[in-house]
């Protein structure tokens, strides 16, 4: 599978109108290559670089989305509308939608993972990453990712 935006490139810095610093919105996303046999699709955002990329702690969680139709082939600019039968996990924030980068120091990546999995997840109502990650786990048909990066423009 592939993953892209037409907002910023892998590798690239991610445009500040994605982050806290702008309109915290999600940026447009797009995939192909999608296996036949797949019956949904993940996503799910993280930095691995929290709190301080020369001394990370932790992955932070920005979003998780399940059951994302395999027909689906993106996500438009903000999110929304989401294919029919998307469902938000929850973020670090406890929130249930996108929450842009934030770093609170220095250059951090972020990970956009898109999983095709051979099952829906129905029994999951509003998981967090790592209830997402068990769920999904000997499902994974294929997975495709797109880095960005972002360092804050305001101290």
């Amino acid at each position: 599978m592939d993953l892209s935006s037409t907002a910023f490139s892998h590798g690239a810095e991610i445009p500040r109108r994605y982050t806290c610093e702008g309109d915290d919105t999600p940026p447009p996303l797009a995939w192909s290559g999608v296996p036949p046999q797949a019956r949904s699709l993940a996503l799910i955002v993280d930095d691995p670089d929290a709190p301080d990329p020369a001394a990370p702690q932790r992955t932070w969680v920005h979003w998780v989305l399940l059951d994302l139709p395999p027909s689906a082939t993106g996500l438009p600019e903000g999110g929304q509308p989401a294919p029919a039968g998307t469902r938000e996990g929850l973020n670090d924030w406890k929130r249930g939608r996108y929450g842009g980068p934030c770093p609170p120091i220095g250059r951090h990546r972020y990970f956009f993972k898109l999983y095709a999995l051979d099952t829906l997840l129905p029994g999951l109502k509003t998981p967090t990453k790592a209830q997402l990650e068990q769920a999904m786990h000997g499902h994974v048909l294929a997975k495709a990712e797109l880095i960005g990066t972002y360092q804050k423009q305001k101290v």
